[in-house]
């Protein structure tokens, strides 16, 4: 069996997050909104090899520059991406995502009986606890929640 080389073409304008943790290149682009109904061309490369980490995901998404809020969903679900934004065909900024202290309208409690999920139109906050554990705990009923089941506003 003849080994390849992955092969993806350079995109001109946008954004490309490396590093994401293997197989978790889907949950991103369902996080971050990104399906590809506005048109743009959307490169995705899941488990790939990589010498870091045992395998990672890519995703490469033209004339798309991730916010604020977009860089704090990345934090949360793949703390090791790096965004790297392209123009003209050149890397122009690289950074590495890292988790605020809060994490303020991104996030649904996971109590249902948290007043953020009643009909007052309370913004959620979530305190980050944990970094490196990824433990969050929302400010209102104080529960904390399992980064790997948060439902997205």
């Amino acid at each position: 069996m003849q080994e390849s080389e992955l092969i993806v073409r350079r995109i001109k304008e946008g954004t490309v997050i490396d590093h994401v943790d293997g197989g978790k290149g889907l949950k991103v682009l369902d996080a971050l909104g990104i399906d590809g109904k506005d048109g743009s061309l959307i490169t995705i490369a899941l488990n790939v090899p990589s010498g870091k980490y045992k395998k990672k995901d890519i995703i490469k998404v033209e004339n798309r520059f991730l916010k604020d809020d977009d860089t704090n969903k990345l934090a949360v679900i793949a703390p090791s991406a790096t965004v790297n934004i392209i123009k003209d065909y050149k890397l122009v900024e690289k950074r590495r995502v890292s988790l605020p202290n809060e994490i303020e309208r991104i996030f649904r409690c996971s109590n249902p009986d948290c007043v953020t999920n009643s009909s007052e139109h309370i913004e959620s906050v979530m305190d980050v606890i944990d970094k490196d554990g990824r433990v969050l705990r929302c400010r209102y009923c104080n529960r904390l929640l399992d980064v790997n089941q948060l439902k997205y506003r």
